[in-house]
């Protein structure tokens, strides 16, 4: 009787074991399958729509793929599973990469002026002013040889106004100097600066003048 009674219990572990499995092998493949119909149904909504809620879709759409690919370790075959995760995958990535070139191609054109300060200064360093709060004593020196270098890889595709433009420019980090002198800016670096304003300044005058001629000449034709 007792040996009877064990191998029951026996079986009846066995079975519930079983069942463990094909619980977590069924629920492995819904979390796949939700997974994917994610993925399909952003085919549904308009692309204004996806824009607008793209951080939303893209977190939620992270958890999703997350969870899928660990369901993965609870399927005794999941050749069927891995292929619908990664044509799913595939959909996303193009749908992510229409998304992003239809922002690149909406944003707003940057104006002339402020395109010229990101190439002379670096992207967001200038805005609408010309204070140069953002150089001090420690990077004014790097400030003046990354502008000086800029100014000499773009000259030739500067336009008299941008010229204008450059010299205003050159002007306001020159006061800035004035202020970084009186807080402390080392000899070393003040010589440096002296050295590339010294071959700077000719440079602008002569490139402004043959800006300025060239404009007159294209005026008479």
């Amino acid at each position: 009787m007792k040996k009877g009674t064990l191998l029951l219990g026996v079986a009846l572990i066995a079975l519930g074991f079983t069942s463990c499995k094909d619980e977590k092998e069924v629920q492995a493949k819904k979390t796949v399958e939700t997974y994917v119909v994610y993925v399909d149904s952003l085919e549904n909504v308009s692309t204004d729509e996806v824009k607008a809620n793209w951080e939303s879709i893209d977190a939620v759409y992270q958890l999703r793929v997350s969870e899928a690919e660990m369901a993965l370790a609870n399927l005794k075959e999941s050749a069927k599973e891995m292929e619908d995760i990664n044509a799913s995958r595939a959909k996303y990535e193009a749908l992510k990469a229409k998304i992003e070139a239809e922002k690149v191609s909406s944003a707003p054109d940057l104006n002339t002026k402020q395109k010229l300060k990101n190439t002379l200064f670096g992207e967001g360093k200038m805005g609408d002013d010309m204070s140069f709060t953002w150089v001090d004593k420690n990077n004014i020196l790097s400030v003046y040889e990354a502008f000086f270098q800029s100014y000499k890889d773009n000259k030739e595709n500067f336009s008299r106004e941008d010229y204008d433009e450059v010299k205003l420019m050159y002007e306001g980090l020159d006061s800035r100097k004035n202020t970084v002198e009186k807080e402390g800016l080392s000899s070393d670096d003040n010589a440096k600066i002296a050295s590339i304003k010294l071959k700077f300044g000719p440079m602008l005058k002569v490139n402004r003048m043959g800006a300025k001629s060239e404009e007159m000449a294209k005026a008479k034709e």
